[in-house]
């Protein structure tokens, strides 16, 4: 395979709409993901933190192990410099409201573009053909009289009035 002929495919490949489509959403997401991340941990955990005793759920911890220096630790920070051996509560928590609210908003999003996206319902064609009530066979709708049974029929605008 040519060298030109091998950039040409990569070029087509990398300028595909989906391709274009999907680094933006990428991009988009990794900037909404940081919004979201500050949406939590600067405005509804320092009230729901507060609430409960002015707790830092970010420095939320379960010590394991003591680290260097004696352990109480003012910080989850601390208690990393020290040494100590952690389970981050805190931080899972953290990342569990930032988890609900990107699904939450994403199922709003695609379900906004799902209905943009839905076929608009069609309305019936009006009829063209009607029964005639003495033969019951399929008739045009103008028709004043059965071309099978020959019977006369109302006229349209007498049947409106």
């Amino acid at each position: 395979m040519k060298p030109s002929s091998l950039w040409r495919e990569f070029r087509d490949f990398a300028i595909k709409g989906n391709a274009i489509e999907l680094a933006i959403g990428l991009v988009l997401g990794q900037a909404f993901t940081k919004i979201v991340n500050s949406l939590v941990t600067d405005i509804i955990l320092p009230p729901i933190g507060w609430l409960v005793g002015n707790v830092d759920f970010s420095d939320l911890y379960i010590l394991l192990k003591a680290g260097a220096s004696a352990p109480p630790y003012a910080s989850l920070q601390a208690a990393k410099e020290a040494g100590a051996i952690t389970l981050n509560i805190g931080l899972l928590l953290n990342s569990i409201i930032n988890f609900v609210i990107i699904a939450w908003a994403l199922f709003w999003v695609v379900r906004g573009i799902g209905r943009l996206r839905a076929p608009k319902p069609v309305p019936a064609p009006a009829p063209t053909t009607k029964e005639c009530p003495y033969c019951f066979s399929s008739i045009p709708i103008k028709a004043t009289r059965c071309p099978y049974c020959t019977s006369h029929l109302e006229a349209p605008d007498a049947a409106a009035q």
